[in-house]
């Protein structure tokens, strides 16, 4: 059984359909816009050598902390200081900075680069520490990424989710592509390529795994794919639909939509396969679930009540209750990591809109003035979120902020890009 999702996108809540056209780039262009109610002013000096680098440290860092919404750019064209420069701090506190990152990139003679950089707090002219990195011209995006973790940790108290990934699918023409890339959506790399339509992706709370839903076999089965080597093992395959994995905090299960005894209902399989223990007993379809943070609950899609809303019930199964109470069509439940927060997607007038409850209030805020907004997915750090959308006719990844003031479109100049999963902080 079918929900239609938005008009010309077919939807389907136990994930059975995946449609989009059209060439998959692998690099895109990170766009952002808003402005937030408190940035942290910061002036990203050119790193030495920074022309001679393949890629560009300095503006990687500034990308990566102004898309978290969270600072705002000062201009230091024209500057360029290392790690070891003592900086003039009255210069920078004139051009209204707060704080001011410095660094270098040096080729060495084995091919590696020596990235190193140091964070001083211009207004009390305090050095705020700094790290080095030797790495390969491959990991040089990678070391960019955990320097604005540095500086985001440091200058907000929160850790940085910019050295994270992010999973995502694409279609073109007849070919399926599971990826892996950065959190800015640069680096891709391919974890599976097929004709048949691949959905759902899911991080593991590790990092390590992705579940998935893939039709090779020309009906919907879940995998579990070990991103690092590329092997992947069979989870689900019963009879009729198998769809919408979602990990247990612990990694140790998966909460799957089966409709092996009639309906789609909820279950419960280890995630090495195994006899699944069925969650749900209803008489209505219901899917996509999603592990409360402390693995006690999963919040879930339900037509029980005449139309998709979303639930709670414990994690063992039983009664639920009912969560959504503002809209009539309410779908794809992500919770944020903190447990603070409910993300979903909403049908207004027509239209297909991200919402964020906070679910202690219960208040329910509509965030996009997009209207195709589909499978939102928190950061780790419970700050952003990723989802997809169609923006000025072409079907996109976005990030925003949990208040809606500040996106960032992560989009290839032609790429069909849909089902985002944000991946875990992984264990340095």
């Amino acid at each position: 059984m079918q929900f239609h999702f938005s008009p010309g996108r077919r939807h389907c809540l136990a994930g059975l359909l995946a449609a989009g056209a059209g060439p998959a780039l692998a690099q895109f262009r990170v766009e952002v816009t808003g402005v937030g109610l408190t940035q942290l002013p910061i002036a990203i000096a050119t790193f030495r050598g920074d022309e001679q680098s393949p890629q560009k440290i300095a503006a990687i860092v500034r990308a990566d902390l102004e898309r978290s919404g969270q600072f705002r750019g000062v201009d230091a064209s024209g500057v360029s200081l290392d790690e070891a420069s003592r900086p003039d701090v009255a210069l920078w506190r004139q051009r209204a900075a707060d704080s001011l990152l410095t660094g270098s990139v040096t080729r060495l003679a084995d091919g590696r680069y020596d990235v190193r950089f140091r964070l001083w707090d211009v207004v009390r002219g305090q050095d705020l520490g700094g790290q080095s990195y030797s790495v390969v011209a491959g990991d040089l995006r990678l070391s960019a990424h955990r320097i604005a973790d540095f500086v985001y940790e440091k200058l907000t108290g929160e850790p940085g989710v910019f050295s994270t990934r992010i999973a995502y699918v694409t279609r073109a023409g007849a070919r399926y592509t599971l990826w892996v890339a950065d959190a800015d959506g640069e680096n891709s790399q391919t974890a599976l390529a097929s004709p048949e339509s691949i959905i759902s992706p899911a991080w593991s709370p590790d990092g390590q795994r992705l579940a998935y839903v893939s039709f090779e076999s020309r009906k919907p089965v879940v995998y579990v794919h070990s991103v690092a080597t590329g092997q992947r093992r069979l989870v689900a395959n019963f009879r009729g639909s198998n769809s919408a994995p979602a990990w247990s905090p612990d990694g140790r299960t998966l909460a799957v939509t089966l409709t092996r005894d009639g309906g789609s209902q909820l279950y419960a399989i280890d995630a090495n396969g195994g006899e699944p223990r069925r969650l749900t007993q209803s008489g209505s379809i219901d899917t996509e679930p999603a592990f409360s943070p402390d693995g006690k609950s999963i919040y879930f899609v339900s037509d029980r009540g005449g139309a998709p809303q979303i639930y709670r019930m414990a994690a063992s199964g039983g009664g639920a209750e009912r969560v959504t109470f503002s809209g009539s069509y309410n779908i794809s439940p992500a919770l944020s990591p903190d447990g603070r927060w409910l993300a979903y997607v909403s049908r207004v007038g027509g239209a297909f809109k991200l919402q964020v409850m906070e679910l202690g209030s219960s208040t329910v805020a509509s965030i996009t003035d997009t209207s195709s907004d589909e499978r939102p997915s928190f950061a780790p750090n419970s700050k952003l979120l990723v989802y997809a959308t169609v923006q000025q006719g072409r079907e996109a990844l976005m990030t925003t902020t949990l208040d809606g003031k500040i996106k960032a479109r992560l989009a290839g100049q032609a790429g069909d890009i849909r089902e985002p999963d944000w991946g875990p902080f992984l264990k340095s």
